[in-house]
């Protein structure tokens, strides 16, 4: 896969698999913009990204913001004047039953899981088209075909952000720009220091892959024509069974994260 020169915008890029992927981008000679909100964080990733690179900007951007995504593009396009690869990968989890989350807290991830989603992608879009070229990497869950217990609202984000992207893939035929989901099991990310996560064993339930295991399905993704890519690959027969067989599948998942959601709850 040659990424020389392509301008690559990724979201979420301060830590985690954004922080990965950016830095095998950039070892791919990509010109990158790092994106999310701590601007310290990105400063540190531009920094370790420059060996690699010398076209990394960092643009600090709440993805929950309209106003701030529109910023952010205009600053893209008026540096490079185009974009080639848009990585979304900013999200967040809020961890607890539906009935004691706020709606607040359900909205937020929301907002920034699926809504930041929307507005990078539709104001980057136009700018793909006009190319005639361009790919778009939504960094989903393997929840995106899973509702689990514990994870209703974020499965939520990653539900709509599958079934918009397949509706988006279908739009896009025959303009040049292409999309691809890419949907992790667990990942072992600072998505979990959320305080909500306290007395969760993210170890007990389902295996654990690393930020750079993911990152490398995103470059292969951003070169794919593939609707979705499961990682690991093996989930996607979980997937299968689930699809053809809902009636023994979902008990199983069912029992298996209220367990652990009965065992954080009794240790509060």
């Amino acid at each position: 896969m040659n990424y020389r020169n392509k301008v690559v915008v990724i979201t979420g890029a301060s830590s985690g698999i954004g922080e990965a992927a950016a830095i095998k981008f950039a070892k791919k000679n990509a010109k990158v913009v790092l994106v999310a909100r701590r601007r310290e964080k990105l400063l540190q990733v531009q920094k370790e990204i420059s060996q690699y690179t010398d076209s990394a900007i960092v643009c600090q951007c709440d993805v929950s913001d309209k106003s701030q995504v529109k910023e952010m593009t205009d600053t893209v396009i008026d540096t490079f004047s185009r974009i080639d690869i848009l990585v979304n990968n900013a999200g967040f989890v809020i961890y607890g039953k539906v009935s004691d989350l706020t709606i607040e807290e359900i909205e937020s991830q929301m907002e920034t899981n699926y809504f930041g989603m929307i507005y990078c992608t539709k104001n980057f879009l136009p700018h793909m088209i006009e190319q005639g070229q361009g790919h778009i990497v939504n960094v989903a869950s393997v929840g995106a075909s899973f509702g689990v217990p514990g994870v209703a609202s974020y499965c939520a984000t990653k539900f709509a952000m599958l079934g918009f992207s397949e509706g988006l893939k279908h739009e896009l035929s025959g303009t040049g720009v292409d999309l691809t989901v890419v949907s992790p099991i667990m990942v072992d990310t600072p998505l979990f220091d959320h305080p909500s996560f306290e007395n969760f064993s993210r170890h007990s339930t389902i295996a654990i892959l690393s930020p750079e295991k993911v990152a490398n399905t995103i470059l292969k993704a951003a070169n794919s024509s593939r609707l979705e890519i499961v990682v690991p690959s093996v989930a996607r027969a979980g997937i299968w069974a689930k699809q053809n067989f809902p009636f023994l599948i979902n008990p199983i998942i069912g029992n298996a994260f209220r367990k652990q959601l009965t065992k954080r709850t009794s240790k509060k």
